[in-house]
């Protein structure tokens, strides 16, 4: 039976490395496929990954429609076994439901890529929409790393180079780059604490006030460096 699969992550934990590894397996084995994204790193009509991977795709903006698409190219005796959809948080809750649709009534596996919940730890509306309706729900298991070193959770946005928690919902940035406006993956615990690896190297670098007792029974500020 076809599916709605939905695959999430944080960010830099290999989503669209692995949706191109799908395409490349089905496609080697003579399937088509139709793959659709929005707002790649790379560009309109991208799908890229970070190890330099990218192929072209359908850039699918806010009023596309999945299903009138796959229609209307099946109508015209064009071929699709298989739909790839990446940066699917991206997407809005009706085209999730498009989605769906697609899986239903045409009968094409769907498998969709994405992050679950935005810089502020709160949930896409397409990323909802996807756990609530898809078949299968996968996290992928190349884990992130916090700059800590304990295992990335959430997705933090850096503004020159400051954790930040306000603010739209959809910035295009990438992580590790240096840009006015950034992405870094971390820890509930320092998401929390506001701590990005820039801050970490900052604070570690600022030196100790600790009090210690003079000779004439003062307390004294040495700076430990």
């Amino acid at each position: 039976m076809p599916e709605l699969v939905f695959f999430s992550g944080t960010m830099d934990c290999g989503k669209s490395t692995l949706a191109l590894q799908i395409e490349h397996n089905r496609s080697a084995r003579g399937l088509q496929g139709m793959i659709f994204t929005r707002d790649d790193r790379a560009g309109e009509g991208k799908l890229s990954s970070r190890l330099g991977l990218v192929t072209d795709a359908v850039e699918a903006t806010e009023d596309f429609d999945f299903y009138a698409h796959l229609v209307d190219r099946l109508s015209q005796g064009m071929r699709c076994d298989y739909v790839i959809a990446d940066e699917a948080q991206f997407f809005n809750p009706a085209q999730i439901d498009q989605l769906a649709r697609v899986v239903d009534d045409l009968e094409l596996d769907v498998f969709a890529f994405g992050i679950t919940t935005d810089f502020r730890s709160k949930l896409f509306p397409g990323s909802q929409r996807l756990v609530e309706l898809a078949d299968r729900v996968e996290v992928l298991q190349v884990e992130a790393l916090c700059w800590c070193g304990a295992r990335a959770t959430h997705n933090a946005r850096t503004v020159g180079g400051r954790m930040v928690v306000e603010g739209a919902q959809v910035v295009i940035g990438d992580v590790n780059v240096g840009d006015e406006v950034g992405y870094e993956v971390v820890c509930r615990r320092h998401h929390r604490r506001r701590m990005t690896a820039a801050s970490a190297r900052a604070a570690a670098l600022s030196p100790d006030v600790l009090p210690v007792d003079g000779a004439q029974g003062g307390a004294v500020d040495v700076r430990v460096d």
